[in-house]
């Protein structure tokens, strides 16, 4: 697999100079374009990314949950959805969607604009983590069966004046050290398949929303013990708690992949794996589709 350099078309790797207009100049924009051109192609793919199939986030919140409500446990995804429409009312899924998207266009214009710089270096893993962090909290806690927050801010003040602010970063190192191999595998793959199906490194959607949908599907599937455990860790499932005797707040990625183990053996690792599998695939196969279009979009206009 080859990391495509920044500012050269395939002509000009090979030697030959590149022509204006060819079909691949948008893989890498021109030189002058300015890094915030990178910025507001990632924005928006990101809040395209974290919307359109944020109902399923929802679902996976709830069924990685280790000791759930009787009322909250589920067999599948479409009969979840159905039964929170039905008990709890149409807009429960979406519940903490607006501070999804105050949290993903930021964090997602530095992590296209990183992602470019990436193809020469490795700095952009885990550029997004501090910036969605609290936004992630927040919106697990919102999505939760019975959740008691009324509003994204009702939820962030509760939180403050009862628990602190160090509620807020409690999973920061689980989901850092999450993201750094869900990157990894993301991008490699990505990369990966457009080397197979897209070597000419043309705008070519099809093969965008397939190569991201891949990417995304094996991303999730690998990181989903640490995505369990983050869970565990932001919404701090009183009941699961307290059936292993854990006092006051679970702190610690060591400590909550032992009481995850505890909870639910091997198999609690995987608890919303289907869920996941099924957000990320189109999330990120939108995330890319939509990015690689403003890049080919912004590209033609600047020529």
């Amino acid at each position: 697999m080859e990391l495509r350099s920044p500012g050269l078309s395939m002509e000009a790797r090979e030697g030959v100079p590149a022509l204006p207009g060819d079909g691949d100049d948008y893989e890498s924009l021109p030189a002058g374009v300015s890094p915030l051109t990178h910025m507001t192609a990632g924005a928006v793919a990101g809040i395209l990314e974290h919307t359109v199939m944020y109902p399923v986030d929802s679902v996976k919140t709830r069924m990685q949950s280790l000791q759930p409500d009787p009322n909250a446990q589920y067999r599948g995804v479409m009969e979840a959805l159905r039964r929170m429409i039905r008990t709890e009312g149409l807009l429960t899924p979406l519940r903490g969607i607006n501070v999804t998207m105050l949290g993903a266009g930021p964090a997602h214009a530095l992590y296209f604009a990183c992602y470019e710089k990436m193809k020469t270096t490795i700095g952009g893993l885990i550029n997004h983590v501090g910036n969605s962090h609290v936004a992630n909290v927040v919106k697990q806690r919102m999505q939760m069966y019975n959740s008691p927050y009324r509003s994204m801010l009702h939820c962030i003040r509760t939180i403050g004046r009862t628990e602190g602010v160090g509620a807020f970063y409690r999973s920061y190192t689980t989901q850092l050290f999450m993201n750094i191999p869900f990157q990894a595998i993301h991008f490699i793959t990505y990369e990966f398949t457009q080397e197979q199906l897209n070597p000419q490194r043309q705008y070519h959607p099809g093969s965008h929303i397939a190569s991201g949908a891949i990417a995304g599907a094996m991303a999730a599937a690998a990181t989903t013990p640490l995505d369990v455990c983050k869970t565990l860790l932001n919404t701090q499932e009183n009941m699961a708690l307290s059936s292993v005797n854990v006092s006051g707040h679970l702190s610690g990625m060591a400590n909550a992949i032992r009481t995850v183990y505890q909870l639910g053996g091997v198999a609690g690792y995987f608890k919303g794996v289907q869920a996941r599998v099924i957000y990320q695939m189109p999330s990120t196969a939108i995330a890319w589709s939509v990015y690689e279009f403003f890049k080919y979009f912004l590209s033609k206009n600047y020529n």
